[in-house]
């Protein structure tokens, strides 16, 4: 019973700032009209997502996610960028990231990484075809995982539910993953 109450709970307390996050970054989508406009996307996912899961990786390995090597996206946003001829920025720094002290911080941050890997393919059909990329070039992040896509969600998920003890560990969950999509849509207005 908690378990379908962490999934709804983490929809409905998550809503307005992913909303207003992912209205961003479909405008921006939208405006991609050039690699270099897509590589300037593709720096901020890197910064903001590689300062994030240094964070993360504090508190969750592969003692908790065997295939959490799998699961890290900054190394495929570094090899799509530097594919397309960009530079690596910085990564963001404590100030702009949400507070991760603990596996449950861990965990509603990780909940916002992962969840963004579900419209990628549809993202990189998109921009493939804006920006006339041949052999996914690029691609390799909003790829996700493919067809695995799905499966890799499903699994996510199963291991998020089994986190938490009680209601306050659902609320200390949703808590940090709301602060990851408002942190992550503050760090595009800042650096976009």
């Amino acid at each position: 019973m908690l378990q379908q109450k962490l999934s709804g709970q983490l929809k409905q307390f998550t809503r307005q700032n992913h909303q207003q996050l992912e209205k961003m970054l479909v405008a921006q989508l939208r405006s991609i009209s050039s690699t270099e406009e897509y590589v300037k996307l593709l720096q901020l996912f890197y910064s903001y997502f590689g300062g994030l899961e240094d964070k993360i990786n504090q508190y969750i390995g592969a003692d908790f996610l065997s295939d959490y090597s799998q699961r890290r996206k900054t190394e495929s946003i570094v090899s799509d960028i530097k594919k397309l001829g960009g530079t690596i920025h910085a990564k963001a720094k404590d100030h702009s990231l949400p507070k991760i002290e603990n596996v449950l911080h861990a965990f509603g941050a990780l909940y916002v990484i992962e969840g963004s890997t579900l419209g990628g393919k549809v993202i990189s059909q998109m921009i493939a075809k804006k920006l006339n990329i041949e052999n996914a070039a690029g691609m390799t992040f909003f790829n996700g995982y493919g067809d695995d896509t799905e499966l890799m969600w499903a699994s996510f998920r199963e291991l998020l539910n089994s986190q938490f003890k009680n209601q306050s560990d659902i609320d200390v969950i949703i808590s940090s993953a709301d602060d990851t999509f408002f942190n992550f849509k503050l760090w595009i207005e800042r650096n976009a």
